[in-house]
Parts: structure tokens; sequence; C-alpha cells
């Protein structure tokens, strides 16, 4: 049954060349293959795949099959600048206001995923996004006339790895063949929303970080990525080999009682420290059994309380640890601070630098632990404290059988 269940997540044809080609003294009929493809999905997806207090191992491996990363001028010329598939140098992106301006870059970055894995709006199941406005206006704006089904999110920097993660359950579940998963962030408007008009010129101090100009998208699927060819000009596969989710840790909500909202690192380390302990935790893992942890947007000052909150649970990960906030900014030269913050942060590294390091071989096991810090401007005001999120998501390189 085993050996079976490792051909799910292939289409039925091809089911069907791989059983000739292993067993030709077999004659299996379409309508054979159908009936136990049928059952034995049955019976796999009602095998348990949640595991320890909040894990998820996929059964069947949930495919990235593109992905998609536009970024604004500042973020270009920085040291990821190369990776990214796109970058604008006007910060308004052609429209009259910054919220215009973000739900644009959301858009180009959602088509993009799409057109590079050879499709079309109408592939698409579902489209899970979200960003750091009010009512997740640069979301609902930017994707209306897409016309896909829509779930906005809303996990502050946390929104690509929340996204993420409904998306491998729905495909894991066989809710959709194509699922689309987005997120973006604009340095302009989350200024405006949360902190200060820009022409007020505000001092920021030295834990701050500075908020990404960048979108990034992935499509999800249950089969592997085609070939790049004409049809599918950018999917996510280097010959034989692709990327996939296989498992997630849902985070939880931290309050250490932090309210300094230039200091997010802080608010969010505590959260991150807890969704990574329980991650090795649930999956029986080292944190040498990943190449690379990525954090979403902790920066210099989160990232040293990280590492000191992990030591007293019995972790070390100071020599895998990477913080996409420090990545994708120099600041030596770009005067960022602490780092790089943001929805957009994570996102647009993930799909810029990221997945492709991983099917080029860079990392075979990667964890992905995207950070928010879940304030509002209501909340902020009226002196609440800034509780942190984190949710991780495992993905790993996966080769492809030589006859795909």
């Amino acid at each position: 049954m085993d050996s079976w269940c490792n051909l799910l997540p292939f289409h039925e044809d091809i089911i069907i060349a791989i059983c000739r080609q292993k067993y030709p003294l077999c004659n299996f009929s379409r309508e054979d293959i159908s009936h136990l493809t049928y059952y034995t999905r049955r019976f796999h997806m009602n095998r348990q795949m949640t595991c320890g207090t909040s894990g998820i191992s996929f059964q069947n491996p949930v495919f990235i099959q593109s992905c998609a990363s536009v970024v604004g001028q500042k973020e270009g010329e920085g040291p990821l600048g190369t990776c990214f598939d796109s970058i604008c140098e006007d910060p308004m992106f052609g429209t009259d206001t910054w919220e215009s301006a973000e739900s644009t870059l959301q858009k180009q970055a959602a088509l993009l995923a799409i057109q590079k894995a050879g499709l079309t709006c109408s592939d698409i199941r579902l489209l899970f996004a979200g960003d750091l406005l009010a009512q997740t206006a640069a979301s609902s704006f930017g994707t209306a006339d897409l016309e896909i089904p829509f779930y906005g999110l809303f996990g502050a920097c946390s929104t690509m790895g929340e996204s993420l993660s409904l998306g491998s359950m729905c495909i894991q579940g066989g809710y959709g063949k194509h699922i689309l998963c987005a997120t973006s962030s604009h340095f302009a408007s989350a200024e405006k929303e949360f902190r200060f008009p820009l022409g007020y010129g505000n001092q920021r101090p030295l834990s701050a970080t500075w908020t990404v100009t960048g979108a990034g998208a992935c499509v999800l699927g249950y089969e592997p990525p085609a070939r790049p060819d004409k049809k599918s000009p950018g999917t996510l596969r280097n010959r034989n080999i692709c990327a996939v989710i296989t498992g997630i840790t849902t985070g939880r909500l931290i309050d250490f009682g932090f309210k300094d909202s230039f200091n997010m690192g802080a608010c969010m380390a505590p959260a991150a420290c807890d969704t990574i302990a329980r991650n090795l935790q649930d999956f029986h893992r080292k944190p040498s059994d990943y190449d690379a942890i990525f954090t979403g947007d902790l920066g210099m000052v989160g990232q040293k309380i990280l590492f000191d909150l992990l030591l007293e649970k019995g972790f070390d990960i100071s020599s895998i640890h990477q913080d996409c906030g420090m990545l994708i900014y120099d600041p030596r030269t770009q005067d960022t601070h602490s780092g790089g913050s943001g929805c957009g942060c994570s996102a647009s590294v993930l799909a810029g630098y990221i997945l492709p390091g991983i099917i080029h071989g860079k990392w075979k096991r990667v964890l992905f632990v995207p950070t928010g810090a879940l304030l509002s401007k209501v909340s902020f005001n009226e002196g609440d404290p800034i509780p942190g999120i984190a949710h991780a998501v495992v993905i790993e390189q996966y080769r492809v059988p030589d006859m795909m």
C-alpha cells in the first residue's frame, strides 16, 4: 500500500505509464487504475496526519508549481536584487495613492506566478492572500478583477506562512487542483497606517525595521510542475528537481507585553521561538535536520532574542538561521537599521531566493517561519501590548521520476 501511495501525487495517465513500465506482464486498464487510485486515496487521506501539539505532516507532498516576486527600487538595489522577477522604480506603481500602489504590486506578482505556471486565472480554484492594511484592502482591491474565489487573510508579516499553510491543507484535502497564495507590503502605505505620514519626517530608532515594498506569490498543486517550456515558461522545476511542502506548524499567539511599535523584532521573537521549538518537538527533529531555518523579519535585534530564548529550551540554531529581513537589505549602505519587515519581506525572499535555491541544490530541507506582530493602529493607540505569531512551513527538495 505504501509503495502505491508514492504514486498518488501524479495524474492517472502518469500512474498508468509507471505501472505498465514496472509490471509489463500485467494488463492494467484505465478503469482498474481509477478504482485502485480512488480507494487508495480515500484510505490514505484517513491516515493520521497531525503530529504533536500543532504540527501536520502531509502524507503526499504539496508541489509548489511556480513562484513570482515583484519589488520596489530599494529592494532591487539590495543584496538579493538579481533574484527578483520584477523591479519597479516607480514607488506609486503608476497609481495615485500608496494603497493603490500596493494593490497593483500584489496583482502583478499574482498574475506573474499564474503565467509562469502556464495557467490562467480560471484554472485557480482558490486564492489565499493578505497584507498589512485595514480590511486587507491591498489584497481585496488588487485581486478583485482576477475573479478567483478569495479568502482574505491577516497574519501581519506572517501572512505568507498562513496562506501557504491553508493552501497546502486544501490541496492535501482535495479541495482544489491549483491554489494561489500571495501577500504584499509597501513602505509608504505601512508607515501611513501604523506609524507617521512620510511628510512628518520622524526619526527612527536603531531597533526599527524598514517595511519592504514587495510582493510574493506561489501556485500550489498536487502534481509536479511541468518542465519549463513555451507554455509553462517559469515553472519551479530544475530538470527533475522540484520544491514541495511536506509539513506545517501552526503558530500560537504569544504576548510578552511589548508595546514598542519601533521594535517589532522583540515583539515577534518569542512567537518564533515557540513555533520553531514546537516544530522540532512535533516532528522529532534536531536543528541539524534542516539545512536552514528562515524567519521572516526579526531583524538583528529579534535574532539575538530568538537565539537566547531557544537556547533556554535546549536548541541552538545559530549556525543555520537566516532572517529574510536581514537578507534583503544591506544595513551599511541602505540605512535600514535592524533590517527589513512587512508581509512582502518574507514572501519576496521566499519566491526570489529560497525556492530557487532549493531546486538548484543549495538546500534540501528548510523551515520557513514568517513572523508577525499583531497590532492595529487602534490597539496601539489605546496602549495594548503587541502579541506575536509565527507559522512554520517545511519545504523540501523532491526528485520527480525520470520518465516525467
